[in-house]
């Protein structure tokens, strides 16, 4: 039987009872190393490419690499706004901030673990340096929020009931309506960056460049849109230059001080005239 230590009055599953509880869930879902999603993506030829400098190769993470992509997506997070509005609630005022920061990294582990199962998760760089978790076409979001309530969230989730209700009653649901609102027919035929997070040691090496570039040139293959929230202002150029444009702007609300902001873009599918390299929207 897998140990469960007690901390703080919470309880928090050994290793051994996390992997079993994640296991459990793959095999559920019929899902052994990869999402069928990535697996397609691979077979297409897409599993790995390098830039010529090779600083910036691109890989099709599995499941065993849950960790090392958390662990990434943790740091680039660290100090976002949208994270801090789940761990760092009133109910949680006693709380040290390691035990916020741990709560943190299982929350960005757990859903690094959702999305490969269900969708695509790469990096860029030797060492995890960027992190892109993905949904493609054709994943129903509902699928989605059916895993995160599954039995790993019960098991190892220790948010608090603020935070819960932020998490699961709104931050979920604003993010699942207005996507649906904004790309209208499109939801479902929609490639959607759900998370892209570089190191902070890593960055200015264009690693996030060639992480979303991996997926968006896909998409312009296809004749596919992209879309993706970004929680901090700063982003907004850098996704510009990517060819994403400002649609709406949506807040979380719960939080008394200050709503949050979450700026909602939309990258349309670029296609190459002919043999002459030019692209034409």
């Amino acid at each position: 039987m897998a140990s469960i230590t007690i901390n703080n009055n919470n309880i928090i599953p050994s290793l051994d009872a996390e992997r079993a509880a994640l296991d459990s869930v793959a095999a559920d879902l019929g899902v052994n190393d990869r999402s069928a999603a990535a697996a397609k993506v691979i077979n297409e030829g897409h599993g790995l490419t390098t830039t010529p400098s090779g600083n910036n190769s691109v890989r099709v993470l599995t499941l065993s690499e849950y960790k090392q992509a958390g662990s990434t997506l943790a740091e680039a997070f660290r100090k976002d706004h949208t994270s801090l509005y789940f761990t760092h609630t009133p109910d949680r005022s006693d709380w040290s901030e390691q035990q916020k920061w741990e709560l943190h990294v299982k929350m960005m582990e757990y859903i690094t673990y959702a999305h490969l199962l269900k969708g695509l998760v790469v990096c860029a760089g030797p060492n995890y340096d960027s992190v892109a978790l993905w949904m493609p076409p054709g994943q129903n979001m509902d699928d989605f929020l059916t895993i995160l309530r599954s039995g790993m969230w019960r098991l190892s989730y220790q948010l608090s009931r603020e935070g819960k209700k932020r998490f699961f009653d709104e931050f979920l649901p604003l993010l699942n309506d207005t996507k649906a609102h904004v790309l209208g027919p499109r939801d479902t035929t929609s490639w959607y960056l759900v998370y892209i997070g570089t190191k902070p040691s890593s960055q200015g090496q264009g690693h996030a460049k060639a992480a979303i570039e991996y997926v968006t040139k896909m998409a312009d293959d296809n004749g596919q849109a992209c879309y993706l929230e970004s929680s901090h202002a700063s982003n907004r150029a850098m996704y510009e230059r990517r060819g994403f444009e400002l649609r709406k702007e949506v807040f979380l609300q719960r939080e008394l001080k200050e709503n949050v902001q979450l700026d909602i873009m939309v990258r349309e599918p670029v296609r190459r005239d002919g043999d002459s390299g030019v692209e034409v929207l």
